[in-house]
């Protein structure tokens, strides 16, 4: 039926900080559609990140609200862009200010700054077009072990639900589920496995998950600093056994430790999820792909 609603997943960026041809930084979109009506969710804005949203049909401008999931850079270096191009996209579509929802912390004090280097540059914009100020509707909340609702839109029934996670040593870390009448989707952000996640997850139909191969490299990266930015990653092999005890049908692999070049590549991310004994259906992510909820 035309008017049945259906839920979008789409890797917006699948890289890491290392730049990598072919992969953006780090984002997912959730875009929920019912008849006329569209819900679109940024979670987190990588570098690269508007280029992407315009390849996959929902540029700034319709963005419903974007959430950030810590502070890293490479989670929210984009998220200037995203809002300046939203405001100068406003000439075409009115849509007002952008909604970043995020924990309190770091995340939240580079959003409220952001804007700040472009100063300059918004007063010429301003004074030509005769625009207004570009504005954020920023909304914090405390992040919690305790899942709690973060953002709804009661109209068609969609809700985020965010969860801290363990990214130690880096504060102020969280996880988030979307939840709709078409299904549900959880995304990780950076987080080492934890029963938090697992938790969150128990009843979704998606999970999108950062993956770092940190048993397969273990005696590569031995005494480097790899081995402390694995430690505080998801290790692909206790992923798998994590994703089969929350019973998820679909692990989407991102955020991919170290980024996988080709297909054989892609193959290893699969291979350790499989030895940490999950038996559902696997996507190792590459940016742009998209899956549908109800399949």
């Amino acid at each position: 039926m035309a008017d049945s609603p259906y839920l979008e997943v789409i890797l917006t960026g699948t890289g890491v900080p290392h730049a990598a041809p072919g992969r953006a930084g780090a984002g997912t979109l959730v875009r929920y559609t019912l008849g006329k009506k569209r819900v679109a969710l940024q979670f987190d804005a990588g570098r690269g990140t508007v280029i992407r949203l315009a390849e996959a049909g929902t540029p700034p401008p319709f963005i419903t609200a974007l959430f950030l999931t810590h502070l890293h850079s490479d989670h929210l270096v984009d998220l200037a862009d995203v809002a300046m191009t939203r405001w100068i996209q406003q000439q075409l579509h009115k849509t007002g200010p952008l909604t970043i929802v995020t924990p309190e912390g770091g995340a939240a004090r580079f959003a409220r700054r952001m804007l700040e280097p472009f100063d300059e540059d918004i007063a010429v914009r301003r004074e030509h077009t005769g625009s207004g100020q570009p504005e954020i509707d920023l909304r914090v909340f405390d992040g919690t072990f305790s899942p709690h609702i973060v953002w709804r839109d009661d109209e068609v029934g969609v809700t985020v639900t965010a969860v801290a996670v363990h990214h130690e040593p880096v504060p102020d870390a969280c996880a988030y589920r979307v939840d709709s009448p078409a299904g549900s989707v959880v995304i990780s952000g950076d987080t080492r496995v934890c029963r938090e996640v697992e938790d969150l997850t128990r009843g979704a139909d998606i999970l999108v998950h950062e993956a770092c191969r940190a048993t397969a490299m273990s005696a590569q990266v031995a005494g480097t600093v790899f081995e402390t930015i694995f430690s505080y990653h998801a290790d692909s092999v206790p992923l798998g056994a994590m994703a089969e005890r929350s019973g998820v049908p679909h692990l989407v692999l991102t955020h991919l430790i170290p980024g996988a070049k080709d297909e054989a590549e892609e193959a290893l991310f699969e291979a350790d999820v499989r030895q940490g004994g999950y038996t559902g259906r696997v996507s190792v992510g590459r940016d742009l792909m998209s899956f549908r909820l109800p399949t």
